[in-house]
């Protein structure tokens, strides 16, 4: 049998980072870990980085991915906020590299498409998806599952 590669996704933010881990052999996947990275909201942009990179190397090294999945920076609800998400997925690919990890990039409707079958999918459907394609995951809605996704979107655009 194939050895598993195991994949961390990052779904990165400053508020709530969510991140998932899996492991792949062959066409088969299944979950390790997840959960959801929180910079202390009162401090200073510099230390929440600092925190959320952190955050990620200790996941990294108690998991011990080879490949990394990050959700791309989209333009949310105003400028300010689209640099604070590209400051968080900074934080997120270079935590990943200081550790030799791969890192592919996704769109999030790329994400959604893959795992739900739309783009438009809401986050209820991912949540949904990721229990029904990680048995045991037991992940809510939201940052985690999301993260999930990436892994598994990840797994699946390397594979091919």
């Amino acid at each position: 049998m194939a050895e598993a590669r195991r994949i961390i996704g990052l779904d990165p933010s400053l508020v709530a980072c969510g991140w998932g881990v899996i492991d792949v052999r062959g066409n088969k996947a299944s979950h390790v870990a997840h959960g959801v990275i929180c910079p202390p909201k009162k401090e200073p942009l510099a230390s929440r980085l600092t925190f959320l990179f952190n955050a990620i190397i200790d996941v990294i090294e108690d998991h011990q991915p080879i490949e990394a999945g990050v959700e791309e920076a989209f333009m949310k609800d105003n400028a300010m906020s689209a640099l604070k998400l590209g400051q968080a997925r900074a934080a997120c690919i270079l935590a990943a590299t200081s550790h030799g990890l791969n890192v592919g990039e996704y769109a999030a409707r790329l994400v959604k498409k893959s795992v739900v079958g739309t783009g438009a999918a809401d986050k209820a459907q991912v949540a949904h998806m990721m229990n029904i394609l990680l048995p045991g995951a037991k992940v809510k809605a939201g940052d985690a599952a999301d993260a999930l996704a990436i892994a598994l979107t990840h797994a699946h655009h390397k594979r091919l």
